[in-house]
């Protein structure tokens, strides 16, 4: 892969790749150093990508490890396990925290395009609607009507299940 296609491919799947791992980090900062890292490694290993997913799939799983790897990292010097629940919070609450999380994550996956990817930028990628819109090629007030139909759809989704 050329420096420019790599470059698209950045361009096309950042915000993708930067929600997801906002998702497992819940943190800005470490979201933002999990998500450069893998476009790093990926462009570094771009020999060993199969084709067999599509590209932002693979990027995204790279991120996944990379996440999970600094936690282990992390629980080897702490002693502390990885998912061993947050004691500044009660057992319940952490346990109901990543259910309704992945109740959550469930819903939007499921959601279609351009409802999920609009939704996405808003939430996770902290974008206003005119720079939504920018991305689409549509005008700020298509971006506000979309990510309120988005948000009705998880809405009606979340009540379902």
């Amino acid at each position: 892969m050329t420096r420019e296609a790599f470059e698209k491919l950045y361009t096309a799947c950042y915000m993708r790749v930067f929600s997801y791992t906002m998702t497992l980090a819940g943190n800005r900062q470490e979201a933002e150093e999990i998500t450069q890292e893998a476009f790093f490694r990926a462009f570094a290993k771009q020999k060993d990508f199969r084709g067999e997913a599509d590209q932002a799939t693979w990027l995204c799983a790279i991120a996944k490890n990379l996440f999970f790897d600094e936690r282990r990292r992390q629980a080897r010097h702490t002693g502390i396990p990885e998912d061993a629940p947050d004691p500044a919070k009660g057992v319940e609450r952490e346990v109901a925290d990543r259910d309704s999380s992945f109740r959550i994550h469930q819903a939007l996956h499921a959601l279609e395009e351009p409802y999920r990817e609009v939704f996405e930028l808003r939430i996770f990628g902290e974008l206003s609607f005119h720079e939504i819109g920018v991305i689409f090629g549509k005008t700020e007030n298509w971006a506000r009507v979309t990510y309120h139909r988005a948000r009705l759809k998880l809405r009606e989704r979340m009540e379902e299940r």
